[in-house]
């Protein structure tokens, strides 16, 4: 059995993230009031705390997964994934809401409901990135005898 390598771990998080900051910037700026620039500068900070919280989330969800079903990760059924995507978004709130009232300049309870907001748009654009990335890169398993990634 095998986990992401670390390389492959950062290849995915900075695809994850660069396609999210695409779908996000422009939908931050038309709800938020804010220019582009300054969408994009908060969302850039989100990207940021997420890409450092990200592969952690996945590396320790994908090593549960693994040890309780004995699964790769490319291999997770689609009841699992949505389950990943939730634990991902749920943990990241915790991540984001002081940068979103720092940074953001919000009020607990605006930062509060804007980090629902993004948090709905990234569960579900994470399950489909998800889906899409495990086809496209799936985990391959080492030969036997081989040690693991």
């Amino acid at each position: 059995m095998s986990l992401r390598s670390p390389r492959e771990r950062l290849i995915q998080t900075l695809a994850y993230e660069a396609g999210g900051l695409c779908l996000s910037v422009p939908l931050v700026a038309l709800f938020g009031g804010g220019t582009t620039g300054e969408a994009f500068t908060l969302m850039l900070a989100l990207s940021v705390a997420v890409m450092i919280w990200s592969p952690i989330h996945n590396t320790l969800f994908d090593w549960a997964d693994l040890r309780l079903s004995g699964r790769l990760a490319s291999d997770r059924p689609q009841g699992w994934r949505l389950v990943h995507a939730a634990s991902h978004e749920a943990t990241t709130v915790i991540v984001t809401l002081p940068i979103l009232i720092w940074l953001g300049g919000m009020g607990f309870w605006a930062a509060l409901l804007a980090d629902l907001g993004l948090t709905l748009l990234y569960a579900a654009y994470a399950y489909v990135f998800h889906l899409i990335y495990d086809r496209l890169r799936p985990v391959r398993s080492p030969a036997k005898g081989l040690a693991n990634d």
